[in-house]
């Protein structure tokens, strides 16, 4: 076995144990490993502290929970965990920045961590070749882009601590905001757009004052006049590399699946690669796509 493995299936066994009592002992014994090895290797490959990932996992849980009206926050506290509503109250407040009983009142998008797919940082693939793994799709291609598209959205300043890598920092999720935001103004747009085609940019990123600008949109056709705070935001023309992504449901996709493609395809398969790219990224999605619910990160190949 892998030591990557090891450590895949103790994460494994912790995502199916989230409501019993987890020692870091225990899983170290598990997984035929020292614990002081096993702390170690842990860290390295899943980012975070062991216990500090099964708190975080816990909360990410428990958050499902908490959109369920008839559940008293003390129970949902006990069932994973937490020895009093006090504590899981702290927790929480600690990790996203609000209570439980604001985040009821107003459900805001917030950044969980994910559970992890070590093995995706151990595979290659070819271009034009899909990675099937846990029910998501990639396939990476190249594709030069004739003519530059326009798109009109709306767009907000994203501090970077909170927000990258995406899944590990945890607060309030403001991209995902502002394309909830996005969704209930757009009906303006209308006669305006091509439905079909929404885009997301993160781009100008300032490490000075640590934010970068996230622009959530839809592909515009024509043009348009607003007093509204749309603004217009240009995919140029240029050589392409493109992460493809399907899943088998939206919510999986803009989630799980788009925070694992993500970690893969800039943490593994373009730094093996060896390939520069101009500083800004796209995420292309299709709301009418033949293979289901799919999406796509567009990375601009410097020459």
């Amino acid at each position: 076995m892998h030591a990557w493995e090891a450590i895949q299936r103790a994460v494994n066994y912790i995502e199916e144990n989230l409501q019993e009592e987890i020692s870091t002992e225990m899983l170290a014994e598990m997984v035929s490993l020292s614990p002081f090895y096993f702390q170690r290797l842990f860290k390295r490959l899943v980012n975070k502290p062991v216990q500090e990932y099964i708190k975080l996992r816990r909360l990410s849980k428990a958050i499902t929970q908490l959109n369920t009206n008839d559940r008293r926050i003390l129970d949902i506290s006990l069932e994973y965990g937490f020895s009093s509503h006090a504590n899981f109250t702290r927790a929480f407040k600690e990790t996203f920045g609000i209570t439980p009983e604001e985040y009821k009142k107003t459900h805001p998008m917030l950044n969980t961590v994910i559970k992890p797919e070590i093995s995706m940082n151990y595979v290659l693939i070819d271009e034009g070749v899909p990675l099937v793994i846990d029910d998501i799709v990639l396939e990476i291609h190249r594709e030069k882009l004739a003519s530059a598209e326009s798109y009109i959205g709306l767009v907000a300043d994203v501090k970077i601590a909170t927000q990258t890598p995406v899944g590990q920092s945890t607060g309030i999720d403001v991209p995902g905001q502002l394309w909830t935001r996005f969704h209930k103004e757009k009906a303006e747009l209308a006669e305006s757009v091509n439905p079909a085609v929404e885009l997301g940019m993160s781009y100008m990123a300032d490490s000075e004052k640590g934010i970068f600008k996230y622009f959530a949109g839809v592909l515009l056709q024509g043009k348009f006049s607003s007093t509204n705070d749309f603004i217009t935001q240009e995919l140029p023309a240029g050589n392409y590399i493109i992460c493809k992504i399907e899943a088998e449901d939206f919510e999986k996709l803009v989630t799980e699946a788009l925070d694992k493609a993500g970690k893969y395809f800039f943490g593994t398969w373009l730094p093996n690669h060896c390939l520069t790219f101009e500083p800004f990224s796209a995420e292309k999605y299709y709301t009418d796509c033949d293979c289901g619910n799919c999406m796509e990160i567009w990375v601009k190949i410097l020459d």
